[in-house]
């Protein structure tokens, strides 16, 4: 493997995945995740009565938003070189 290469692997394995449709899915149900963190993280911002919570909630709702363009990082150096056309 090469210097800076991501590997990764399947759920539950120690191979490699080679279909690209799997670490789609992967990314998709970890953004999902992330989104659900968010929504509740918000919520909680909105509807706290106290500072320090609010506070809380919104460092919740930082890390999540962090989290979200990790993943998209993550997923947009390990895409298959698109095709020139």
């Amino acid at each position: 493997m090469a210097s800076g290469q991501l590997r990764v692997l399947a759920p539950e394995s120690s191979e490699p995945m080679e279909d690209s449709s799997e670490l789609r899915m992967l990314f998709h149900r970890l953004n999902n995740q992330l989104g659900i963190i968010l929504a509740h993280a918000e919520l909680i911002e909105a509807k706290s009565a106290d500072e320090a919570n609010r506070a809380r909630a919104a460092q919740v709702v930082a890390s999540a938003l962090e989290a979200m363009a990790t993943a998209r990082q993550i997923r947009e150096q390990t895409a298959p070189p698109s095709d020139p056309q």
